[in-house]
């Protein structure tokens, strides 16, 4: 009795769906065409529909490996959205030792990571990208030092003692604003925990996507205050402005600074970077703690973090110094718990 009221009471529009209908929607309702409101019913619709398909329920749980399908590790690389897979030495090492990789699939798309997750397995939580590949070659070291043959796919569990997540992409446009990230870290937790009973620390190591934006904007702002009038800016410290002057033209200060910061000339400048490191951090941190937008931070993945119910436990500071990380942040990484 309960199916037949069910297909009375949805719309027809129920027997359209797919993830791809609703890809194509997503895009069509991002370009804010006033005309394309009616859509917005469709959409909501389409996401209940969506929601009840790909519920946790019927996804399954896959670890890759070096010896997973070429097809799987292809796609892996494909999707990485947060830190670019650069060749396939680079991949090996994701999925290798003291790495995981976890992916959920469904059963109608078996061969399509829905969401991928990358987990370091440590000794302590690390705070940067650099700082996760030593610690597995530390790992490593340590156990071949203790045996007369050197396996590079052996671990030592009992010298594992933390997790931290690096990467979480969601790969089909068409399940966004369905969540599926929050399940898959726990239920990677839990297959850690059985893996590894040492294990009791996670966390994550996360990209701080638009900080420098932001940053930049603020710089902007402050210079249009100082041009107007004479009195002082709250963005910066007169400490913080004053080591500044020591490296950066005083009397074009911001406009330098911007232009510093746009061209990460600042990296490997070993006095700048120590005189940046005071406010960036500072500002950083104000950005992701007290910066709001109708009650949530501005920065997405904060967001995704803290309404799942962890914690901003430590800012890091040259935590990614690649290109995209210097672009999305100044290179500072933070540690969610």
């Amino acid at each position: 009795m309960l199916l037949p009221l069910h297909h009375a009471t949805s719309p027809p529009t129920c027997h359209l769906m797919s993830h791809h209908l609703n890809h194509e929607l997503i895009s069509e309702l991002d370009s804010k065409d006033p005309h394309l409101l009616p859509l917005q019913q469709l959409n909501s619709t389409l996401r209940e529909t969506l929601s009840l398909w790909f519920s946790v329920g019927f996804l399954n749980l896959e670890r890759v490996t070096w010896r997973s399908p070429c097809e799987m590790l292809q796609k892996i690389s494909e999707y990485e959205a947060v830190h670019p897979v650069r060749n396939w030495t680079d991949l090996k090492r994701r999925v290798g030792p003291y790495r995981r990789c976890f992916v959920y699939t469904h059963s109608s798309m078996p061969d399509e990571p829905l969401v991928v997750l990358h987990t370091a397995l440590s000794d302590d939580i690390v705070g940067s990208m650099s700082g996760i590949v030593s610690a597995a070659s530390r790992m490593s070291v340590d156990l071949t030092a203790k045996s007369d043959v050197i396996n590079s796919e052996e671990e030592n569990p009992s010298l594992v003692k933390a997790a931290i997540f690096y990467s979480i992409s969601s790969t089909q446009k068409g399940l966004q604003g369905i969540e599926l990230g929050n399940y898959l870290i726990k239920r990677v937790v839990r297959e850690l925990q059985a893996e590894f009973p040492l294990v009791d620390q996670f966390s994550t190591l996360s990209p701080i996507p638009t900080f420098r934006l932001y940053l930049v904007d603020r710089l902007k702002a402050a210079e249009r205050v100082l041009s107007c009038s004479a009195g002082e800016t709250e963005l910066l410290t007169s400490n913080e402005l004053d080591q500044l002057r020591l490296f950066l033209s005083p009397d074009k200060i911001w406009s330098e600074l911007r232009k510093v910061l746009h061209t990460n000339s600042w990296v490997g400048e070993a006095g700048l970077m120590s005189a940046l490191e005071g406010p960036l951090m500072r500002l950083c941190a104000r950005y992701l703690y007290l910066e709001k937008r109708r009650g949530y931070t501005l920065d997405s993945v904060a967001n995704f973090h803290l309404r799942n119910g962890a914690v901003m436990w430590r800012l890091n500071w040259q935590a990614d110094l690649t290109p995209r990380g210097l672009g999305n942040s100044c290179g500072i990484m933070v540690n969610y718990r």
